[in-house]
């Protein structure tokens, strides 16, 4: 059996993802900086028949999602899906003219920095199982971006961009990277935008691996 893999488990998109893959037979590693989140996100998986173990790790510190992907791996077997969608602090929404060039560390490391290394860490697995998906979720401003928060702007963009190459580069090896992108809140009552229609939007983008952008709902003019 293989692994499901969340980078940013919390009890909203990512319990439903993890619930959705979890049922179609995936083990699920659950990454995040709580390890009490991670044990209650489990106990809620657990009467669905759902395998689900928690790996402490945090998105701005490199070394920590390696030694929790490569846990998650030894423990529940190979990862053939990685979805990374943290989400960022606050304090990486700054407007634009009150930025300055120390305000975009974190948000870059956080989204290109983060990504590129559980990529880099999964990839062998993935190659190894001849299969695998690497799924990004990224806010509006990733594709549009607003000047009122432009550290997530500049970053969600920056990594937009090298998961685009990755879709690219990795389609002759049967790994398909995508994205999608929620450019509003997500809510329980949001037709487009739920938890659960999310989640099951994430496992069709799995499934029939096709574009590398897909949009939750339409962006407001």
């Amino acid at each position: 059996m293989t692994t499901f893999a969340l980078i940013g488990a919390g009890p909203g998109l990512g319990l439903a993802a993890a619930r959705r893959f979890g049922t179609a037979g995936h083990h699920v590693a659950l990454i995040s900086r709580n390890a009490q989140h991670q044990d209650e996100l489990a106990a809620e998986l657990a009467p669905d028949d759902i395998t689900a173990r928690g790996f402490t790790a945090d998105a701005l510190d490199p070394a920590s999602l390696t030694v929790a992907l490569d846990a998650a791996a030894e423990e529940l077997g190979p990862i053939e899906v990685l979805q990374f969608s943290p989400v960022p602090r606050a304090d990486f929404m700054k407007p634009v003219l009150e930025t300055t060039a120390a305000d975009l560390d974190d948000p870059l490391a956080f989204s290109v920095k983060g990504p590129l290394t559980c990529v880099n860490t999964v990839l062998p697995g993935m190659r190894e199982l001849g299969r695998g998906t690497l799924l990004f979720v990224n806010g509006g401003s990733a594709v549009r971006p607003n000047l009122k928060v432009a550290g997530t702007s500049v970053a969600f963009a920056a990594e937009s961009a090298y998961a685009a190459m990755l879709h690219d580069a990795l389609a002759p090896e049967n790994i398909h990277a995508a994205q999608l992108i929620i450019p509003g809140a997500i809510r329980p009552d949001a037709e487009h935008s739920s938890p659960d229609v999310l989640a099951e939007r994430l496992y069709a983008i799995h499934t029939q691996r096709d574009a590398f952008r897909h949009y939750a709902e339409p962006m407001p003019a």
